[in-house]
């Protein structure tokens, strides 16, 4: 049941990053929900690193939010079309 709410939150959170970040991100819904996944672990971990969390402990929903922005800015930039 964890990994149901897993990918439902990751899709969230996904979602409102990409409603956040300026321009045009043409991601599907898997891609979106991976984005948000992987933007939580972000936060989580890097929380954890500069001791905002304590080590284990999931980010909230802004934080998950902001990482994601994160990642979608550096995935923006790797694939960049010049």
């Amino acid at each position: 049941m964890s990994i149901i709410i897993t990918i439902v939150v990751g899709f969230i959170v996904g979602l409102i990053a990409r409603a956040i970040m300026p321009g045009n991100q043409s991601m599907g819904i898997i891609m979106t929900t991976i984005l948000g996944i992987v933007g939580s672990l972000v936060a989580s971990y890097g929380g954890a690193a500069i001791g905002l969390y304590a080590q284990g402990t999931p980010a909230g929903w802004i934080a998950s939010v902001v990482g994601a922005i994160i990642v979608l800015f550096i995935y923006g930039l790797v694939t960049k079309k010049s």
